[in-house]
Parts: C-alpha cells; structure tokens; sequence
C-alpha cells in the first residue's frame, strides 16, 4: 500500500489539475447569475438582466465572438441568502457555466463564499461593495465597481469637509450589506472626530422602519447616511419629510439603494426629492459625450425599447462588454485561469470614455455624486 501512495498522489494530482483548468470547447459560453427577479427589490434583478443581454444580444447578433454565443442564465433568489446557495449549486454543477456574473447582494453572495472557494470559478462583477471581496487573496473575484467604503467616504468628504456638516446618523440594513456600510461609516467619521450621532436599522426584505426612524428623529440629524434598499429608503424618507425634525435634513443614498427605483418609489407618495444625496459607482447613464454610454443607449433603445434607462442597467451593460472583451483574448484553449488573466489584464480603453485601472480586485476605482432636479440626476462636481 505505501508503495502505491506515490502513484495514488500522482493520478489525484492529475486528475485536480484536469478540472481545475477545464477546457470549454463549445460555441456556446454559458455564464450565470442568482439574483432578484421577485421580491421587493426586483427592480435590481430586471436592471441587470435588461442591461447585461443589451450587450450580449449585440455580440451575438454581430457575431463579436467568431461563431461563439454567449448565453446568460439566471435564477431567482428573491434576495434570500439560502435560495442564492442553491441558484449557484445549480448553475456550477448542472449549468456548468464558464464563469458567474452579476450577482446581486452583499448578503447572498456572502452566503456562497464557501462554494466560491471550493470551486476557484471567476465570480465576475457582482453588485455589492462589500470589503471581502475586495481581498487581494481571492483570485478568481473579479469586481467591476467601486466599494461601499469609497462610496461612503465620498458622502462624508462632501458632508463634512464641504458642507461642514458634523451631525451625522445612519439608518441602515441589520444584514451583511448593512453592517459593511455601518462599519464604514464609523471609520470615515472617526477620522474626522466625528461622533454617530443616531443609528436605526431594519430587517432585509421588510418595510419595518418605524423603530429605526424614531431611534434617529430626536437627534435631530443633518445629514443621515442610507444603506438600505429603495422602498425602505423612500418609505423613511417619506415619514421624515412629514416631521419638522427632518426639516433641512439630507438623505444620503450608496448606490445599492437603486436611485432610479427610489424616485419613482417617492414619486408615488409625492414626495419631492429636494434634499437628497445619492453616490453611484458609474458616470451619469444620459452623459452621451461619454461614447460608451452612447454605445449603452443606442443597444438598450433597440433590444429593449420599452424600459426605462439607469444606473443598474448601465453598470451591467459595462461589466458585460468587459466579460465579452477578455473572453474574446483568450488565447488557445478557453479556460477559467486564462479568463481570469485577461480579466485582470483589461486594456484601460475598452470602455470608452471611462478609466479603467484593476487594483484591489476591482476595475472602476471611482465614486460619483448626483443630486435630482428638474427630472434629472445633475452630477456634483
């Protein structure tokens, strides 16, 4: 028996390098993704499909990739955590899809971190700014936005450092994404000597925000940091608006809030959006002098005529045309590993008139503030 053991490690050795450089052969270049398409943020999950197969239809259609289609698979997890471990077991062990895209969640894709190392699959361009996947360790994570924490810093910066604001609370999501904001909150003001002056928070996927709203309406808060999604969001903005407290108070939305979703959420308690702050990790999705999001106009206007064009959408039609492109160098035999080098090998014009630069395994390394007037988001310079 010990005299097999060399043969038997040689013959595990193979065989582990055999599935772990798996070659994929076919003209058809399956990816997948676990996302919310019911629920009470749905809107993420059509967004991301809507702006992703924009461009993916356009490769297809134009044959981009010479005779190889991409097919983009998705399931419903309805934002639940134990629904997304199952949609990753099925897309990597029935699907056997080349790689995982646009997730969307700090707590679900937390929940697959187990599958994610075991597997060593590409986990491309997930929607959460969360710090663990931002570990130089993990290699096979591929992030195209910026983090919560830069997100968060950019609000403080401009609260504290432009506006002079010292009194600032936070009402956020009591799950993963809400404590990655939370705790990214803390250390911007600590750098600045600022005290959390109120925290509230809420369940993940409830509208239970009456005790959050009234830990944090006797402060009397001039700026409140909002890590939650858009109808919490807008249904505590809306209550704050109706109290004398919340007077010249600023609300202050990270991306994942979903500024689109949470204009048309308070337009239908006709709520004005005066006094609202929102961060997002993309340029302006109407800035057409920008040629890539001219390029994401004209393909969403012809796919997908009917919907409305913003932010999400526009952030997965970039992180598809960045999949597409690094999957069209491959060289010789197309696997994962190589994906992942060309991933983090992506030349700084593949999308035009926007800086690419891969470090702390993320593409997009900038941070953007908008505010809404006039029925439109007006960038704050």
């Amino acid at each position: 028996m010990i005299k097999r053991a060399p043969i038997i490690l040689f013959i595990f050795v193979i065989f582990y390098y055999y599935f772990k450089s798996e070659v994929y052969t076919e003209n058809k270049i399956v990816v997948g993704s676990s996302l919310p398409k019911t629920g009470i943020i749905k809107s993420w999950g059509e967004s991301v499909i809507y702006g992703a197969n924009s461009y993916f239809k356009y490769v297809n259609e134009s044959n981009l990739l010479d005779n190889k289609k991409i097919e983009f698979i998705t399931y419903d997890d309805k934002y639940e955590p134990e629904l997304t471990i199952d949609n990753s077991n099925k897309l990597i062990y029935q699907d056997k899809v080349f790689a995982l895209f646009g997730f969307v969640g700090t707590p679900t894709v937390k929940s697959i971190l187990p599958i994610l190392y075991d597997e060593e699959i590409p986990f491309i361009a997930p929607f959460t700014g969360a710090s663990f996947l931002r570990n130089n360790h993990n290699k096979n994570f591929i992030n195209l936005r910026s983090s919560y924490s830069e997100e968060i810093e950019s609000l403080v910066y401009y609260l504290n450092n432009k506006k002079g604001l010292k009194k600032i609370a936070v009402f956020y999501q009591n799950d993963d994404y809400g404590e990655e904001g939370y705790v990214s909150l803390l250390k911007s003001l600590k750098s600045r000597d600022l005290p959390l002056i109120a925290e509230g928070s809420y369940k993940r996927n409830t509208l239970s925000i009456t005790h959050a709203f009234n830990e944090i309406k006797d402060a009397n808060p001039e700026a409140i940091i909002m890590i939650g999604a858009y109808k919490s969001n807008a249904l505590f903005i809306k209550k704050a608006k109706e109290n004398v407290n919340f007077k010249d108070t600023l609300f202050c939305n990270i991306s994942f809030g979903d500024a689109n979703a949470m204009i048309k959420e308070l337009d239908s308690y006709n709520i004005d959006a005066n006094n609202l702050i929102f961060s997002q990790v993309v340029p302006s999705y109407t800035q057409t002098s920008i040629p890539v999001i001219k390029e994401y106009q004209d393909l969403m206007k012809k796919y997908y005529p009917k919907v409305e064009l913003g932010f999400i959408s526009l952030e997965a039609f970039l992180s598809a045309k960045v999949l597409v492109n690094a999957i069209s160098r491959i060289q010789g035999d197309r696997t994962r590993s190589k994906l992942l080098y060309t991933l983090k090998t992506t030349p700084v014009d593949v999308l035009p008139g926007i800086d690419i630069n891969f470090k702390n395994t993320q593409l997009l390394n900038k941070t953007y503030l908008f505010k809404y007037r006039d029925n439109q988001f007006v960038e704050i310079k």
